[in-house]
């Protein structure tokens, strides 16, 4: 989504797309009794917030506009709009999978206000018109903000740089080839340099494929019973630490995502440990599921990184407790139903998530666990990402777009794939019982979804 950059306050308003939101701007709002957590400022409290013209204010004036709307929030969380930095939206060449419209209603509904688009559409988003082309359609199509990563690599190939500068230009805010993983690490590092120069944060997807080879699960005791290609936690591992060592050399931020490997956590933690620029966002399904998921040959289940063992999943929360994991995403990835109704090893990889990944989260993080409170969840939601992508987002600071989440902390509920506003119905959650939900997603001031 382009920005339009104001002098007025330390925030950029960002434009508002035309699909679920007006032109006009929104009316007064005064939201009331909710409890206002902004991990931004530090601020956990029982409070009243207005809005007007689509940007926070603060605390209502003494006189409110006679078109004031309230909302009361009794019981209610409220939050700066969540951000999933990690959303296949498979356009274009696969709207048969998922389309802008529906994949950003499908965020909505769980509670986003900003997504970003992952680049491993049909053709790639690898030059300034695809860049170009994509914006058109988030301005035509969109719920919620769309931000654009960029390709490394022209073609997702991993060969050769594609026109980083250019893209920039044209209108992204991160660079990765997600799907697939640049294996030359000269290309690696000479991107990381490249994008130095811009202060543009680089994404990657960590997968050796060599080590990898044909692998369609997690290489244990579950492949080797099933008879399946095993795909081992080194083949993440090895180019985690790659990744370490360049960013050491190049003295450049990079961020792994999607991180699902004991092994990747503890050389996480030791870079953590040394100072260096690594962050790290991980996975709702690499927490709730093992490799055992797949005995029975689901492919709803194949994923890649693959799931792994119990503990893998241990080594995760840690990672999660002690910091060395800040971002949460989904790695939302739609596929048809004939597409994951095939063998196994001919299936695609990937599971949808944007509708229940806050939920899956809270339930095992904060309810069955207790790992973390409200407060340090957000935050992986709202202003971790937001400092990574360098958007001025994530905090309900005065001046800021008003994009707010409303979350029911302990509202019960199972998630049906049949009542997904995803085109895809390909989730690991069908029939999963949550505790917490986002019951309504406001961009700009104005209510983009509401639980009925």
């Amino acid at each position: 989504m382009s920005q339009i950059h104001s002098n007025s306050s330390p925030f950029s308003p960002l434009q508002v797309l035309p699909l679920a939101v007006s032109s006009k701007p929104a009316p007064p709002l005064l939201i009331r009794n909710g409890r206002i957590i902004d991990p931004a400022n530090q601020r956990d409290e029982i409070a009243d917030l207005f809005i007007q013209s689509g940007v926070i204010i603060g605390d209502p004036p003494a006189k409110l506009p006679t078109e004031t709307q309230t909302l009361d929030a009794s019981g209610l969380i409220v939050a700066p709009g969540l951000i999933d930095i990690h959303v296949h939206l498979r356009e274009p060449g696969a709207p048969h999978k998922e389309t802008i419209e529906s994949g950003t209603f499908a965020a909505a509904a769980g509670g986003f206000t900003s997504v970003l688009a992952m680049p491993n559409t049909s053709p790639p988003c690898d030059s300034p018109a695809a860049v170009m082309w994509l914006l058109q359609r988030i301005l035509q199509k969109s719920s919620v903000r769309v931000f654009i990563a960029g390709a490394i690599t022209k073609s997702l190939a991993g060969e050769e740089l594609a026109p980083i500068g250019s893209m920039l230009k044209a209108g992204i805010v991160a660079i990765t080839d997600d799907g697939h993983c640049v294996q030359n690490h000269e290309v690696m590092r000479r991107a990381l340099e490249y994008a130095s120069m811009f202060q543009l944060p680089v994404l990657d997807h960590c997968q050796d494929y060599n080590l990898s080879a044909d692998g369609v699960m997690h290489e244990g005791q579950w492949s080797l019973r099933l008879g399946l290609q095993g795909w081992p936690r080194i083949a993440e591992e090895v180019i985690v630490a790659r990744n370490i060592l360049l960013a050491e050399l190049c003295s450049t931020p990079i961020h792994i995502q999607h991180v699902s490997s004991a092994g990747s956590v503890r050389l996480l933690r030791e870079a953590s440990a040394r100072k260096l620029k690594i962050t790290a966002e991980v996975c709702p399904h690499h927490l709730w599921f093992t490799d055992e998921k797949l005995q029975n040959f689901d492919s709803t289940f194949k994923v890649n990184p693959p799931l792994r063992e119990r503990h893998d999943i241990e080594a995760l929360l840690e990672a999660i407790v002690e910091g060395t994991i800040t971002i949460f995403a989904s790695d939302h990835a739609p596929h048809a139903n004939y597409e994951k109704e095939v063998e196994i090893d001919h299936a695609p990889f990937g599971m949808t998530g944007l509708e229940t990944e806050l939920a899956a989260f809270a339930t095992l993080l904060i309810h069955r666990e207790r790992a973390i409170d409200w407060p340090r969840l957000i935050a992986c939601y709202t202003v971790n990402p937001a400092r990574l992508l360098k958007l001025n987002l994530g905090t309900l600071t005065a001046g800021a777009p008003a994009d707010l989440t409303l979350i029911s902390p302990n509202l019960r509920w199972t998630f049906d794939r049949n009542q997904s506003f995803s085109l895809s119905k390909n989730t690991p959650f069908h029939g999963c019982e949550f505790v917490g939900r986002a019951v309504q997603t406001i961009v700009a001031g104005r209510t983009i979804w509401k639980l009925l």
